[in-house]
């Protein structure tokens, strides 16, 4: 399989990138693991509906430009589907049964997700309704991802 993570904005925080270095390097026994970073849009702090509307518009322009047509996305909302890990392990690998072996989990910036990503995502899963950090969002991904492919495989993984 091969999965995308596709996410608005650089990450700097040494302690994330380690993180996430980690759990990449372990889901190489797995899969194909890709993290692509779209530039953020530039903006001022304090934004009108029309500005949050067109930066969302930009960065949605960016993630949109990286995702073949043939991929399966999974964009990141606060609204998505809530599920077990073991229901979001399930659905990695009724995925893979039926042929889609490449996925893209799209996190969006600090304004979320443009209106063309979510017409564009196959569906949205959410990780709960506390609002977490776009940054921090991607090690609890991948260690989700990574978390997946122990279930699907029978592995044993803390709990």
């Amino acid at each position: 399989m091969n999965i995308q993570i596709i996410a608005v904005g650089k990450l700097k925080e040494k302690y994330l990138v380690q993180g996430i270095n980690e759990y990449l390097k372990r889901l190489g026994a797995y899969a194909k693991v890709t993290v692509i970073e779209v530039p953020d849009e530039k903006a001022p702090e304090v934004l009108s509906e029309a500005e949050m509307l067109q930066v969302k518009q930009k960065e949605g322009e960016r993630i949109l430009s990286k995702i073949s047509a043939d991929t399966h996305v999974m964009a990141l909302a606060i609204n998505g589907k809530q599920q077990s890990s073991e229901a979001f392990a399930g659905g990695l690998d009724k995925l893979m049964t039926y042929g889609k072996s490449k996925v893209a989990f799209v996190i969006g910036g600090s304004l979320g997700l443009s209106e063309d990503v979510l017409k564009r995502a196959d569906e949205e899963i959410s990780f709960g309704k506390m609002t977490l950090p776009h940054q921090l969002m991607r090690l609890v991904l991948v260690e989700q991802i990574y978390r997946a492919f122990r279930i699907m495989r029978g592995e044993p993984y803390h709990k």
